[in-house]
């Protein structure tokens, strides 16, 4: 059969057709090359946007249209509409008038109701399953009555507290401050959600509150909180490895294998080694904790894991997926001490190019701990530091090849079309005792952190591509290639910036590169680089192979970080299987082509929570800083203009913050083609990067934003 779309949307809805998965549409068209199945995917993504045919429930595809769907519902940040991601494989829109008492988060029945400008458009049936359970907000008084409004936003509900004996009930909390409850009654026919205080977390400026606050309303377990089955569990977890006599792993102990992490690090999931060998290629080892071995399925451990799916790193405090007894403990690679890792070991040529590679379990021990910082002090000609890491045979030169081997790496994505250099704009916040921001400090990048980044790449890769080849059941991490809409609006932008008139027609990877590249050490580098990321797609987690757009690789996955990732672990699961027989049964086959699906998912949602309180307890900690500076004055750049007014950042510390339209000494006509605002008396414009001196006019405690004005 020829591949084309019409031929493959005959094959769905030809009458002998039973709803397939993707491979067996792969079987049943007789397409085994890499070529032709990327073609088969991308008609099959195209027939599902023009709705002509649909996925169901299990990963199936068929014309047949569904009634209801089931998804999740998740509200945009100003309450005026929400998103399904549904099991149909599409996203729709949801307006609240057509939202039926559902909430943000909650697991929702859908039916499609056509099209709203480019979104599929749907209402909601019926509330499945409601995700929020407890809240936390800011206690107020109307009247008699008490609400709380919750820190969420997107919630869209005040809560009534429940009050029959006002002293015991609330907690001894006084109106403006925040609270934490249990909800007792979700909304329904107009009436209000109904929540019961269980403690008072404090006054809305005392910073302390803003771990609490954060965890609390992102449903995240407390640091050190885990399920009894788990406690029970862990009692039995090793504290030193024991070799069974059946177990085939290869010994590598005599190698000269270090780690290298940021200083505060405990869970160490890589180590690496490098040889040069005599026909001048590389041998690079990396070697990841085997947690595999000590988390097994179907217990207590591992479906905790799953739930949390991965650490969540708010500041100096870690919310961990695996008990410390396992990532800081026996599956962490520490110096001097037996470890089993899954070792991957690869030939790499001058170009970049893996000639050889082999996947096998192993035993290492680890030489030394080195920190970024050390390594960097290294290569920038530390003397005290080279005296130092002398001491362990070896090891300079390991460095200095690693160094070459990073640069041709590195070299090579570019070469291919990746994304380089976008700078990440973290910052690391330094709190004191109290959790009183001091001082923000910009994390830079040495050539150490470029080096592990280089290395845990192309392990990634060579494990994806090891799966995509053998056509078996994998988890993905994808990134797909941004609308064209979005590339359009990032050409507009850039034009309206001034700074590279001659844009081409298609903008592909290696434009957006080359326009970074030609930015480099100019005052709206920072800008663009955020334009290019806005424009970009979110990394996902997927059973398909769709490759990732921003690292220019036809195949990747995460597999070098299982300590903190499960899609990390299930990867492993997967290899550890592949490894054993080189083929999966039947029975095992069917297992991962239904269980994958559910599993990138749920981890790509949790991934986006854990994202999303990370920026939220920096965000509180950045005004907690700012109002504690509020009298000084601040030069800041435009970073996106609206109608409501400027979006600005305060240089060198990275505060965001709104200068409001209301607030400028004129009448502003914001015009949309061009992003500027123009005074309409004083033909003042406003452009993006333009930088600006203003002071703080205002700051949210409760969100985590600040209002500024001109000076």
């Amino acid at each position: 059969m020829k591949i084309s779309k019409e031929a493959v949307f005959e094959f769905i809805k030809s009458p002998g057709y039973q709803p397939m998965v993707l491979k067996q549409i792969y079987k049943e068209l007789n397409v085994f090359d890499k070529t032709a199945k990327a073609k088969v995917r991308n008609i099959i993504k195209e027939l599902l946007e023009e709705r002509r045919i649909y996925k169901t429930d299990n990963n199936r595809y068929s014309v047949a249209v569904p009634d209801q769907i089931e998804g999740k519902l998740e509200f945009i940040k100003s309450g005026k509409m929400a998103f399904v991601m549904a099991s149909d494989g599409k996203e729709y829109v949801v307006f609240p008038e057509t939202a039926k008492d559902a909430m943000h988060k909650d697991i929702v029945l859908i039916k499609p109701e056509g099209k709203y400008r480019d979104w599929y458009r749907a209402k909601v049936i019926k509330v499945l399953k409601r995700s929020l359970t407890r809240i936390v907000g800011v206690l107020i008084k109307e009247g008699k009555r008490y609400y709380v409004i919750p820190d969420e936003k997107r919630v869209g509900y005040r809560f009534a507290v429940n009050i029959r004996n006002a002293s015991k009930d609330l907690k001894g909390a006084k109106p403006g401050e925040k609270v934490y409850g249990v909800i007792t009654a979700y909304p329904k026919n107009n009436i209000p959600p109904m929540v019961s205080i269980k403690e008072v977390l404090g006054q809305i400026e005392d910073p302390k509150i803003h771990l609490p606050s954060v965890i609390l309303k992102h449903g995240l377990p407390f640091p050190d909180e885990f399920p009894e089955a788990v406690e029970v569990e862990k009692k039995s977890i090793p504290t030193k490895v024991v070799m069974l006599k059946e177990e085939e792993r290869t010994d590598f102990r005599d190698e000269l294998i270090f780690t290298i992490d940021g200083a505060d690090a405990k869970d160490f999931d890589d180590a690496v080694s490098i040889k040069q060998l005599k026909n001048g290629h590389y041998r690079l080892g990396v070697y990841i904790a085997d947690v595999s071995h000590y988390v097994k399925t179907s217990t207590a451990i591992d479906s905790e894991a799953y739930e949390r799916s991965t650490s969540v790193y708010l500041i100096n405090t870690v919310i961990p997926m695996l008990p410390v007894e396992l990532s800081n403990g026996i599956c962490s690679l520490k110096p001097k001490l037996n470890r089993m890792v899954v070792a991957l070991t690869m030939e790499i040529d001058q170009m970049g190019k893996v000639v050889d590679f082999k996947v096998e379990n192993g035993l290492i021990k680890s030489s030394r701990r080195l920190t970024y910082k050390q390594v960097n002090q290294y290569y920038e000609g530390d003397k005290k530091v080279i005296t130092s890491l002398s001491k362990t045979t070896g090891l300079p030169d390991s460095l200095d090849h690693m160094r070459e081997l990073a640069t041709i790496l590195k070299e090579n994505r570019k070469q291919r079309g990746a994304i380089i250099g976008i700078e990440s704009g973290e910052v690391e916040i330094v709190v004191d005792e109290k959790g009183h921001t001091m001082d923000i400090l910009p994390r830079n990048r040495g050539i150490g952190e470029s080096v592990i980044e280089e290395f845990m790449i192309k392990a990634n890769e060579v494990v994806a591509t090891m799966f995509m080849d053998a056509d078996l059941p994998f988890i993905y991490r994808i990134h797909e290639n941004p609308d064209s809409d979005t590339l359009l609006q990032l050409k507009e932008y850039i034009k309206a910036l001034g700074i590279e008139r001659d844009m081409p027609k298609t903008i592909d990877s290696r434009t957006l590169q080359k326009l970074l590249e030609n930015l480099k050490g100019h005052p709206l580098r920072n800008s663009v680089e955020r334009l290019v990321v806005r424009t970009m797609k979110r990394a996902i987690y997927d059973e398909s192979n769709l490759g990732h757009y921003g690292l220019a690789s036809e195949a990747y996955t995460h597999f070098t970080s299982p300590i903190r990732r499960y899609p990390d672990l299930i990867v492993h699961r997967l290899l550890k299987e592949y490894m054993n027989g080189n083929t999966f049964t039947k029975e095992r086959l069917k297992y991962w082509e239904d269980t994958l699906p559910q599993i990138a998912v749920h981890c790509t949602q949790k991934e986006r929570v854990a994202n999303e309180s990370e920026w939220d307890l920096v965000a509180l900690k950045k005004v907690d800083y700012i109002s504690s500076h509020a009298s000084e004055i601040y030069e800041v750049v435009i970073t996106n203009i609206m109608k409501i007014g400027l979006f600005v950042e305060v240089k060198d510390i990275l505060i965001p913050g709104l200068i409001h339209i209301s607030t400028l000494d004129d009448y502003f006509i914001y015009d949309e083609q061009k992003n500027i605002l123009v005074g309409e008396r004083t033909r003042k414009v406003y452009r993006l990067g333009d930088i600006l001196s203003v002071r703080v006019k205002d700051v949210d405690y409760v969100r985590g934003e600040v209002d500024f004005e001109i000076v």
